[in-house]
Order: structure tokens, then sequence, then C-alpha cells
């Protein structure tokens, strides 16, 4: 990926925009399909850009924000882990017996925990079942 800053020709606002190479730029450009989201003129071009160098800061930066994520994910996975422990996985099925369990007053010995879209998790939500949504990590063990 490769962030440029471009400038439209006509109103003259500044703006990045983010591109997957300098040869992808190139191809929209010549397409014609950049754009100014401001005026929607077509005559948008690169500025100069300096290039980010990297210091002792940004790595000090860097090595902070690191150890803050992977405080995180210990945590994510000490909880995937309890309720693995603690609950039944009923897979892509979770909306079907999250319901099952509510409409029908049928009782579990645990609780459940599973696969649902955000649709379903809406729907839920608007029927009036209480439900959570977790961050999951996958395992990294292949």
């Amino acid at each position: 990926m490769i962030k440029y800053k471009l400038c439209c020709k006509k109103c003259k606002l500044l703006f990045d925009s983010w591109f997957a190479s300098s040869l992808e730029y190139e191809k929209l450009k010549k397409k014609n399909f950049l754009n100014c989201h401001n005026c929607g003129s077509e005559k948008v071009e690169k500025t100069l850009m300096a290039p980010k160098l990297l210091n002792k800061s940004w790595q000090r930066d860097m090595k902070k924000r690191n150890y803050r994520y992977k405080k995180i994910d210990e945590k994510i996975i000490e909880y995937q882990k309890f309720i693995k422990e603690n609950f039944e996985y009923v897979g892509e099925n979770f909306a079907y017996e999250a319901r099952s369990i509510h409409y029908k007053n049928k009782k579990k010995d645990k609780g459940i925990y599973g696969i649902v879209s955000k649709e379903e998790l809406k729907d839920l939500s608007d029927e009036g079942i209480e439900t959570e949504l977790i961050p999951w990590l996958e395992d990294k063990k292949n």
C-alpha cells in the first residue's frame, strides 16, 4: 500500500488517498477514475511528498504498542479458555439454539457460544434475546 497526497487543480483541495501500488495509481489516473470529493473534478494530481523516516522514538512507540496488543491478546485467550470450559459450542446453530432456549424455555446445563452473523445478532436483540459479542482469536497451531 502507498499513500499519496493529492491536489485538486480546480478547487485546490489537498487530501490523502491510499493505493495498492504506484502502478495502481497510474492506472486509475489514466482511466480518469480519480476525482475530487469536494468538487467532483477529475483534475487531480499527486503533490510532492517527503518520505517517512523511522527513528528511535518511533521504534519505542511500536514496542509499547506491540506490548499493549500482546496483553490484550492474552486477556482474550484467557476469556476464550473460560468460555470453552464452561459453555457449549453450538457452531453455526447459535441463533437457532438461542431462540430455542428463549422461546421454548429449554433448559441447558451450560450456556452456549457459537457463530452468528451481524444480521442474526441484531434480530436476536430485536426479539429481546440477550447476547454478547466478544472478540475471538483463531488458534494458530498449524
